[in-house]
């Protein structure tokens, strides 16, 4: 997603060194206290070597480096010290340290060359070398020989033969030669004018051991040194190339700026290889036999270029033949001007490959490279000579190291601040993601970069002075401020803020054009911001990234605060002058001459976080908090929606490592994307949808950016810019990550939208809250359209037509016409007309499309997702065709089963996550279904199909581990089936392994009464070494106390053995059952078999032992653990059905003060599932007692909930189905309508699922009657007096007060009277009911 774009190691200062190697070719050259590896054909950053990898903590600038690239070694020196680095052998990317050597204190090295395993080393104290050996199998270099200098050496170069080595000073014009062996000097070597850089000749035809010497002097003259005929080891002077020499004297003497000029040698090797393959080409024409004759004839070729960019090829001939004085040069080619600025200080030429006729070209400075077509050069084209690359020019103070970065609102102005307190402007230009240098300062106290990094502006705290550094510059005095940052403004420059002492507010604004008007400061205003509660440590602007993309009439906030206490607070200007805060737009007159402005607090956030070290808010109000905690440094993300439905956390993580900085950016769609930096990484965090198919985290990590492996320094800091770049400072150098222009690529913005944004309508999410909403007819629309659109596909791009959205309000009312209308039509048309066809949806089209989707799954679907669509779909169909035997509960169950038996299977294959030792988002096994699920089949009409569905889902076999997974002992109502169905597990336990073991079964049986078929399966264990003893045992007489007391004892002793199951079955035996079901709880930790084990003893649902599991055991695990739906079920049995509703809606902690309920921890509440809404919308109105307990839900309360509900929608990616929800749902009070008269047909015919999958957001079609389960009148309310109650205030919420409370109750008691008054016990009839 995110890749390096460009980066800014530094521009190289001194000398570039190159390295060619099989596969590319490098730029080495020092940048601060680095070595900078670059690659020569794109400039882009390769490695970077840092001193401190060798010697930590020294400090200064490398002065010197040299590259030996037979043994592929990098040596570099700062001071008296030479560190060394090599090529791994193995690993031919990788830069390993090879060795070290520290000099004398006063040995400062000047000069460097090493070659061959020789190191001649220049310094103010003279001249040395070192031979490298292996001591202890460590590389060492070993001192040969040192001689002082008068003069510190400048340059040092050894001989092709190691023989000799030249060197310059920088205070004569001579170059010096000596003997490699013994220091002696050989020849020394007179110029007219200084040396400015030479090199030794290496030529194919010529023997190794011969000298042969170019040198450039400071007026561009090439002079060449060869050994003459009698003296082989002396060098003369034979050939010198100056620049009247290459060109006519008129044309240099008319034209001043050709005096200006560089020449340089064209590597011969590197020249040989492109002509070896361009010659191949059969051609014949002027320039083609020119380019024969440089390799046929082993010409030099010299390249010039003079001042105004022109190019001045010069060949030089016979250097290789004897005697000497055949050699001559003549000018070969005459470029007109190009586009090279100055004449360069360095240039090298590399092969662009084996196979390629071209060159690559690299020139300094600026640092730039080339595309050199020799044939297209010779012929004076354009495109002989092509930019490839360019590096910016080099900046005074570019090698300081970064302190952080500054951001213009908008992200594409750019302040960088180094250590040293300067700093410099840069403007990012989008399309290119190219960073382009603006401007600089000198030290100062406060910067901050307006108007897209084009201007910047400084201040100073001794004098107060905020200074406009425009042309003329702008001063301003402001009292004293301890930091500064820019927002959006209207008048076409960005506001400055400025936060001082006490947290004052000083707002400055930026007016002028710059033409008509000149620009100028003015104090807008400069308040206190009005903080009253703990005292505030932090405070820092709300991040405006995304406020480009937001419509002009949305507030926003501006500033966030944070407490020592950790509670977050939000501003936002009061002041209606300060409309520049609330749009983007740009307009050309703006204001300045406003009225003061005030702050306001628009919302707080209780965290309760100490030690927070850092804090950042994004443009959504999403707020990360960096605070220490004893094992590491704890990273939270805040949601500034806090309510009684939410705490705020989203997301909650502890580093061991520290975290160095924290930034947002938003995408176009207003995602939130935070940047985690560290020491060497930077972890993007971003939001994660919310599913029903993967389990995870809030938020997680999307990408990580690591920069250790190229760069030694440590990340000082990181910020994003615009279009999701992000620019990254290690040291003194900046790196661009960015997602490029390759449209293949997936980019961040996309991965983000695709991860958390809206869904489409095919995407099983959506089609499960369909199916779970009753919106049946809509999912079979939607599978259709995905049917034809595969279909379509074949033939041509994949592409997908989202349905109207008004079809998503659309309820179900026909539902039932149809599918009767369908099964009559069926049932006399006979078996040769296929009304599914005529439908559109059937059986054919849905195995069609499963087919189609097992061969191509659809596009960024995860596996999880393929496979819950391809199940919707079949159960759909399943839904279709069996609508009038399952009811829309029972439906639910079902779906949620075939999911949980899906994500097992995956998670549990050889070749899932799991399996191989790592588990990503969503593969986890879990152990059973959500209490959710197992509420929709307690509340189910149809629970013998879903018995039966759950007993196919297990191959027929249930055994308690499937029990208690699928939640039977909880849904399944009737005690006979119940007894009947653990009779079946009883079974298949003993059956679960060829040994028959009794003991796996015991306590089933014995929970039914069948202690002789335990004694039967006894007589079976002959293997068993404890056949005789139960034998004997259960031969007795169990309704006898002392047997009975027998029982208890052998109970008690299985439980010293920690046999807790069989104790727990004796207990049953012994006639305790509060011990067993004692036993189930605390050492099994399964209440699901205590409550089994008691209902199947009791023989009820209203048992005592039951109630008591209940009320002591499972009301206070669903409160620890903040589950609704556990609790409901629990208050359900206990016939506290008011509070089975109130626990859907009311806050954990109301509850547990008005009942005195038991409970120690209350757990996070939980409100991330909008099936909470549909089972509140399904409960309230059902029983009188659950009237009774909506009435005490008040209004605004119900209000919340329902907008709680439709963020967890949005969060889901269902937004159509949130706009639904909160268009569609009624407040109504609940209210009793006496049952209209019907036919005995009627009232005996059993009523339609199918009429009770209707849109369940349009709750104003309520029921036509109310069970009445509670006495007139009944117990006194649980809630508090409503005016006592003060909720936290949210913004959104426009109801002041609770007296729609009131009105509730008077409603309630309106009802209670007409249900006493009018309701008759004979008008009721309780099929209607269960």
């Amino acid at each position: 997603m995110l890749s390096l774009q460009h980066a800014y190691p530094g521009h190289p200062k001194g000398s570039i060194h190159n390295l060619l190697l099989p596969d590319r070719s490098l730029l080495l050259y020092p940048s601060a206290d680095a070595v900078i590896i670059l690659s020569a054909q794109s400039l882009a950053l390769v490695r970077a070597l840092a001193f401190g990898e060798v010697f930590p903590g020294v400090p200064g600038e490398i002065s010197s480096i040299s590259v030996d690239s037979g043994m592929k070694l990098i040596v570099a020196a700062i001071a008296n010290r030479v560190a060394t680095w090599s090529l791994s052998g193995v690993q031919n990317d990788v830069w390993r340290v090879h060795s070290s050597l520290i000099l004398p204190q006063d040995h400062i090295v000047t000069t460097l060359d090493s070659k061959s395993g020789l190191l001649a080393i220049g310094t103010t104290r003279g001249l040395s070398v070192y031979t490298l050996i292996l001591e202890n199998d460590l590389p060492t270099w070993s001192q040969k020989w040192i001689v002082s200098f008068k003069h510190t050496p400048a340059l040092i170069r050894f001989a092709p033969s190691l023989a000799y080595i030249a060197t310059t000073t920088q205070v004569n014009n001579a170059i010096r030669l000596y003997s490699t062996t013994t220091g002696r000097e050989i020849q020394a070597i007179p110029h007219p004018r200084p040396v400015s850089s030479f090199s030794w000749r290496l030529s194919s035809a010529s023997s190794r051991d011969e000298l042969i010497l170019y040198t450039t002097t400071v007026d561009s003259t090439l002079r060449i040194f060869l050994p003459v005929l009698d003296s082989p080891q002396h060098l003369q002077l034979h050939a010198s190339i100056e620049l009247f020499s290459s060109a006519s004297y008129s044309l240099v003497s008319q034209q001043p700026q050709y005096r200006a000029s560089t020449v340089f040698h064209l590597d011969g090797h590197a020249l040989r290889q492109s002509l070896d393959v361009l010659l191949k080409q059969d051609l014949e024409d002027t320039n083609f036999r020119r380019l024969r004759d440089i390799k046929d004839e082993n010409w030099d070729i010299f390249f010039r270029v003079v001042g105004d960019g022109g190019i001045i090829l010069t060949a030089v001939a016979n250097i290789d033949r004897r005697p000497p004085t055949l050699l001559y040069h003549f000018t070969l080619h005459h470029s007109p001007p190009s586009f090279m600025p100055d004449p360069p200080s360095h240039l090298f030429i590399f092969p662009s490959s084996k196979v390629s006729t071209d060159l690559t070209m690299v020139t300094s400075p600026p640092l730039t490279s080339l595309k050199l077509s020799l044939y297209d050069f010779f012929d004076g084209k354009k495109d002989g000579l092509k930019l490839v690359a360019r590096r910016l020019t080099r900046a005074i103070g570019e090698e300081t190291g970064i302190l952080h970065f500054l951001r213009t609102p908008e992200g594409e102005g750019l302040g960088v601040i180094r250590k040293d307190c300067t700093g410099e402007n840069w403007s990012l230009d989008a399309p290119t993601s190219i960073l382009t240098r603006k401007g600089a300062w000198t030290a100062t106290d406060l910067a901050v970069v307006l108007d897209r990094g084009r201007n910047f502006a400084t201040y100073t705290r001794t004098n107060g002075t905020l200074t406009l550094h425009t042309q003329p510059s702008v001063t301003l005095y402001v009292p004293a401020i301890k930091s500064l940052f820019t927002l959006p403004s209207n008048s076409g420059h960005d506001s400055i803020i400025g936060i001082g002492d006490g947290f004052s507010i000083a707002h400055i604004l930026v007016s002028g054009n710059g033409t008509d008007h000149p620009p100028s400061l003015s104090l807008h205003s400069y308040s206190q911001l009005p903080i009253t509660f703990s005292p505030t440590t932090v405070m820092v602007p709300v991040d405006p990234m995304a406020w480009v993309h937001r419509d002009s009439w949305t507030e926003y906030d501006a500033l966030l605060s944070v407490s020592e206490s950790g509670e977050l607070a939000f501003w936002k200007p009061e002041s209606e002058g300060l409309s520049h805060f609330r749009s983007v737009k740009k307009v050309a007159n703006g204001s300045s001459n406003e009225q003061g402005s005030e702050w306001r607090c628009t919302g707080q956030v209780k965290t309760d976080r100490r030690n927070i070290r850092k804090a950042r808010c994004s443009s959504m109000k999403k707020t990360a908090l960096v605070s220490v905690v004893s094992d590491g440094e704890e990273l939270t993300i805040w949601d500034s929606k806090e309510s009684e439905f939410a705490s705020g956390l989203e997301y909650h993580r502890i580093f061991c490592d520290s975290i160095n900085d924290l930034d947002w950016t938003s995408t176009p769609d207003m995602q939130s994307i935070l940047a985690v930096g560290f020491l060497h990484h930077v972890e993007l965090i971003c939001q994660q949808r919310m599913t029903y198919f993967d389990e995870g985290p809030g938020w997680s990590t999307c990408w990580k950016i690591e920069i250790g492996n190229f760069i030694p320094y440590s990340i000082s800091d990181s910020i994003w810019l615009t279009g999701g770049s992000l620019l990254v400072g290690a040291g003194h150098q900046m790196l661009l990550y960015g997602s490029g222009r390759n449209k293949e690529t997936e980019s961040l913005f996309e991965y983000v939208a695709r991860n958390n944004g809206p869904l489409q309508d095919y995407h099983p999410q959506i089609l499960l809250q369909c199916l779970l909403w009753d919106k049946v007819e809509l999912v079979k629309e939607i599978i259709v359209s995905l049917a034809k659109a595969i279909e379509i596909s074949f033939l041509s791009r994949w592409t997908w037509h989202s349905l109207p959205v008004e079809r998503f309000f659309k309820e179900d009312y026909g539902q039932t016409a149809i599918i009767h209308r369908k099964r009559y039509t069926v049932l006399f048309d006979g078996p040769g007309l296929n009304t599914d066809e005529e439908e559109g949806f059937g059986r054919s089209l849905v195995l069609g499309l499963i087919e189609r989707l097992e061969a191509n799954p659809l596009p960024h679907l995860t596996p999880n997702e393929h496979a819950h669509l391809l199940v919707l779909i079949q159960t759909t169909l399943e839904i279709d065709e069996q609508s009038r035997a399952l009811d829309s509960n029972g439906l639910r169950y079902l779906i949620s089963m075939r999911s949980f038996y899906i994500l097992n299977r995956r998670a549990s294959s050889p070749s899932s996550p799991e399996s191989q030792g790592s588990v990503p988002r969503g593969t986890i096994r879990r152990e059973r279904l959500r209490y959710r699920d197992m509420t929709w089949a307690f509340h189910s009409e149809s629970q013998e199909l879903l018995l039966k569905a759950s007993e196919a889902a297990c191959n027929g076999k249930i055994g308690w581990s499937d029990a208690r997974a699928l939640g039977i002992a909880i849904w399944l109502s009737s005690i006979d089936s119940l007894k009947a169905q653990i009779e079946n597990i009883a079974r298949n336990e003993y059956m679960f392994n060829d040994t028959r073991d009794p003991t796996r079964c015991s306590l089933f049986y014995f929970a039914l009464g069948k202690v002789k078929l335990v004694h039967g399966l006894w007589k079976r264990a002959a293997w068993h070494k404890e056949q005789a003893l139960m034998l004997k045992f259960l031969s007795n007489d169990f309704t006898q106390p002392r047997w009975r007391t027998a029982a208890l004892k052998n109970a008690f002793a299985l439980l010293s053995k920690q046999r807790f199951e069989y104790a727990a079955a004796f207990f049953l035996l012994g006639g305790s059952l509060k011990d067993a079901v004692n036993v189930c709880v605390k050492q099994l930790n399964d209440f699901q078999l205590a409550v089994v084990i008691a209902r199947i003893v009791e023989q009820s649902n209203d048992g005592p032992v039951l109630l008591s599991i209940l009320k002591n055991i499972v009301v206070p695990i669903a409160f620890q653990d903040g589950n609704r739906w556990l609790a409901s079920w629990a208050f359900w049995l206990l016939h506290r059905r008011d509070l089975s509703v109130r626990i859907l809606i009311t806050p954990l902690r109301e509850l547990v003060d008005a009942l005195e309920i038991p409970v120690e921890d209350i757990g996070e509440p939980h409100y991330d599932d909008p099936s909470l809404a549909l089972l509140f919308s399904q409960l309230r109105s059902k029983t009188l007692q659950t009237a009774k307990g909506n009435s005490e839900i008040s209004g605004r309360l119900e209000f919340n909930f329902v907008l709680q509900i439709a963020r967890v929608f949005c969060r889901m990616g269902c937004h159509v189905l949130a706009l639904d929800l909160v268009r569609s749902w009624s407040f109504e009070h609940p209210v009793i309508h006496e049952k209209e008269q019907s036919t005995t047909a009627d009232s005996n015919r059993t009523p339609s699922p199918s009429t009770s999958r209707r849109t369940m957001f349009s709750l104003h079609r309520r029921r036509s009657s109310m069970m009445i389960d509670m006495e007139i009148p009944s117990f006194p309310p649980t809630r508090k007096a409503s005016p006592e109650r003060k909720p936290t205030p949210i913004p959104e919420e426009p109801i002041k007060n609770e007296g729609d409370l009131f009105a509730r109750k008077a409603g309630l008691g309106n009802l209670m009277q007409s249900a006493k008054h009018d309701v008759k016990v004979q008008e009721f009839d309780m099929n209607v009911f269960f």
